[in-house]
């Protein structure tokens, strides 16, 4: 079984929308809050597979990692395609193939993905051909901000639309959200019981994103006043805070460590750095809280 949804129909939402609340930025912080799993120290050795609401996150990751002294992070490889699903990737001829290339050799410990929308079979493929060759690989797949600031599952994207994305209020945002939050959740466990073990995590960029929108409408988010800010076009491609941000969730969700504390990185070097602590903890409370993300953390009591 693939990650297949079929709850996206816009006759249907109404009837079967459940809405996910989107949690506020934790109380906790790095003293009182754990892992209950080890924060990985060793450099993990990443692939990614992407297009252009993705791709660039190896470089700023790499960055980060370096920034918070983890040794030997390293780039394998990175396939880039505008605008493609990850089948897209997986259907590179063999010869032209670094992925597949490098998952075969068992070089990769984390592979990305960045799936525009669901039905997506390419997440699976991978999947089963990273473990057979590293029993160890982890999988990330991106969740997203919605493009449009809509959920209508169609491929290609719709282009041409005009969108204010101050338009919106924070609440009519997240019900489209929470309905491809669920979906994508679903995929992931879809796949994940495929292949017998949790390979496959959720990166929860969308739900960071989406705090961040409601600081910035709440007037908490230095250095930026309006939501339209955080997008350069439509679409949503991001502009500097966003892919901070969607790096700073990769690199919690692969080091399973707090991103807290860690400098401006080049992407935002000339921004605030209250904005970047900010970035920092969102993204942070993002991974922890969800279930998917393989960041499990306590809560020490006092």
């Amino acid at each position: 079984m693939s990650c297949i949804s079929t709850r996206w129909w816009p006759g249907f939402i109404g009837a079967t929308l459940l809405f996910l609340p989107l949690a506020a930025p934790s109380e906790t912080n790095d003293n009182n809050v754990k892992n209950e799993q080890h924060t990985i120290s060793r450099g993990q050795r990443v692939f990614t597979c992407g297009h252009s609401f993705h791709v660039w996150v190896a470089d700023i990751l790499e960055e980060m990692a370096g920034a918070a002294g983890i040794p030997d992070h390293k780039i394998v490889g990175v396939s880039s395609i505008g605008g493609s699903r990850v089948i897209q990737h997986w259907d590179v001829a063999e010869e032209k193939n670094e992925a597949k290339k490098a998952l075969r050799k068992g070089t990769v410990d984390v592979l990305t993905l960045s799936p525009i929308w669901l039905p997506e079979e390419g997440i699976e493929k991978f999947a089963k051909l990273a473990v057979e060759h590293n029993p160890n690989v982890r999988v990330t797949v991106q969740e997203y901000w919605l493009p449009n600031d809509e959920y209508v599952p169609v491929y290609p994207l719709q282009t041409g639309k005009v969108v204010d994305h101050d338009a919106a209020t924070i609440a009519e945002l997240r019900k489209p959200h929470a309905l491809y939050f669920r979906d994508m959740d679903e995929c992931v466990r879809n796949v994940n019981k495929q292949l017998g073990n949790d390979a496959v995590l959720v990166v929860p960029v969308g739900q960071a994103v989406l705090a961040l929108r409601e600081r910035i409408v709440a007037g908490e988010a230095p250095g930026l006043k309006e939501q339209a800010a955080l997008f350069a076009d439509s679409w949503g491609h991001p502009k500097a805070p966003v892919m901070a941000l969607t790096a700073y969730c990769h690199f919690a969700v692969i080091y399973r460590r707090s991103p807290v504390g860690l400098p401006n990185p080049g992407v935002i070097a000339n921004w605030d750095e209250r904005l970047n602590h900010l970035l920092q903890e969102l993204a942070w409370d993002a991974v922890i809280h969800h279930p998917l993300s393989g960041v499990q953390v306590k809560v020490e009591r006092k």
